[in-house]
Parts: C-alpha cells; sequence; structure tokens
C-alpha cells in the first residue's frame, strides 16, 4: 500500500523571536520518522506579525538554513511558512524543504486585510503543486482557506495543507471550512494551527486537524502540544475518487 506520512507539529510561539522558535521547533520536531512531511504553522518563526520590514529573512537567511539542516539530519520535509523578502517585496511565503535542499516554494495568494496583511505584504498569483513519493500536494495558508476557487481540485492534487494562525475566536469557521475542502475537492485535507496567545493578545486554540476526502476526520489534535503523525493512503483515495467521480462534473474556469 502506498501512503504518504504527515507528521503535525501544533505549538506555542515566541513573539517575534525567531531564534527561540528554531530551538523550540527543533525539540518538538525529532520524533519525527524518516520520510515523513513536517509540517509547522503560519510564520513559524515570528507569530502572525505585520512587523514585514523588521523581521523579513531571505531566502539564504537562518531559517532557510534551519531547515534544510533540520530536513537532512531527519531525511524528511520540512514545511511552514515565514515573513521573507525577495526582491525588495514582502511575502508569507511557504517554504518546502526537503532533505535533498532543493526547496520549493508558495506565496500567500489571500491576504488577511482585517489585521492589515495586505498592506505589509505582497500576495502570491501562482499555485503550487509539489510531488513527493508518488502524492500531489498542494500548500496553502490560512485565509486561503476561505477562497474554494484558488483551491478547486481539478485533478491536481492529493493532499492539501494548510498551514495557519487561526484566531480561537473563529474557530468553528476553520472546522468547518477545512471539511468543506475535504468533500468538495476530494482529497485528503491537513491544517496546522498554533496554540497560545500572541503579542497582539490574539488566542489560538489549535484544532490542527487531518480530514479524508469524504470529510471524516481522521486526526483532530485539540489543544495538545507537541507533534502527532498520521499515514494517509492513496489507494484509498484513488478507489473513492474512481467509484464516486464527481470531480469530473466540475465548471471549467481560468483564473485571471
Amino acid at each position: 500500500m502506498t501512503v504518504i506520512n504527515v507528521a503535525l507539529v501544533q505549538t506555542e510561539l515566541h513573539w517575534e523571536q525567531a531564534g527561540l522558535n528554531r530551538q523550540l521547533l527543533g525539540k518538538q520536531i525529532q520524533t519525527a520518522q524518516p520520510g515523513d512531511i513536517v509540517v509547522l504553522p503560519e510564520m513559524f518563526t515570528t507569530g502572525f506579525s505585520m512587523r514585514s520590514d523588521a523581521l523579513a529573512e531571505t531566502i539564504q537567511g537562518d531559517t532557510l538554513k534551519w531547515m534544510a539542516l533540520q530536513a537532512r539530519s531527519l531525511d524528511a520535509v520540512i514545511c511552514g511558512s515565514l515573513i521573507i523578502v525577495d526582491q525588495g517585496k514582502f511575502y508569507n511565503r511557504f517554504i518546502w524543504m526537503p532533505a535533498d535542499g532543493q526547496h520549493q516554494f508558495y506565496d500567500k495568494r489571500h491576504l488577511f486585510r482585517m489585521s492589515g496583511e495586505n498592506d505589509h505584504y505582497s500576495a502570491g498569483t501562482d499555485q503550487l503543486i509539489i510531488n513527493y513519493r508518488g502524492a500531489r500536494i498542494c500548500p496553502l495558508i490560512c485565509y486561503d482557506l476561505r477562497f474554494p476557487v484558488f483551491s478547486r481540485n481539478k485533478d491536481l492534487y492529493d493532499l492539501a495543507l494548510y498551514v495557519a494562525n487561526w484566531p480561537a475566536a473563529r474557530r468553528q469557521h476553520w472546522l468547518t471550512l477545512l471539511k468543506a475542502r475535504a468533500i468538495e475537492n476530494q482529497s485528503y485535507i491537513v491544517g496546522v494551527n498554533r496554540i497560545g496567545r500572541d503579542g497582539n493578545d490574539v488566542d489560538y486554540c489549535g484544532d490542527s486537524l487531518v480530514v479524508d476526502f469524504q470529510g471524516n476526520t481522521l486526526l483532530d489534535m485539540d489543544k495538545t502540544p507537541g507533534l502527532q503523525r498520521i499515514s494517509l493512503s492513496l489507494e484509498k483515495l484513488a478507489a473513492y475518487r474512481t467509484h464516486f467521480p464527481a470531480w469530473k462534473d466540475g465548471d471549467s474556469f481560468t483564473l485571471l
């Protein structure tokens, strides 16, 4: 059976202290196994900060080096988003770092205007599909979850990864939308959220989830900190999509 192994890391974060967060996460991910996809939250080095000019790193910076070192040491993929400056623009950028160090990235398309993210960051334009050990994976970031057109699965991916700093005040939105995305796209969904309180006094209750292609919850971390692993069967997904091929009847569209 072909499976994909995912390790979800649900954690508190030190506000705007990248070095401390790398130390914290470095300890938490040590139970990951070779081949795992280790998923960290959105802006895992800082928390959800709008101080992009003060906190941004380059793709040659300390956190990318740290991710490469951890991925190589664990023989696993390390992924999550952080604040990146690239050609004078700031991005909330998801980094996919495999063991060989050949990273890929996705820039968050939908910026959370209610916190002013659209004033401090540039929006991405392109979807990313990653091929890994026979699975097709689509990374997305937090507020992207509310916009189903961009994530519409036209037989492009088997698993969507959502990394987030999703506030406890909108917990039901998170739980409901993750299941909706799984059902409508006939794919596995992994949502990794943080816990604790940030420097703006926003509370986060975790609820990191793994949902299958029928909307069934396979893993619910609730408020529990730490790393939890799960194996997802690609054969079960393929069998369901063959038996109930609703994806073939989706509307055609072109993103502008």
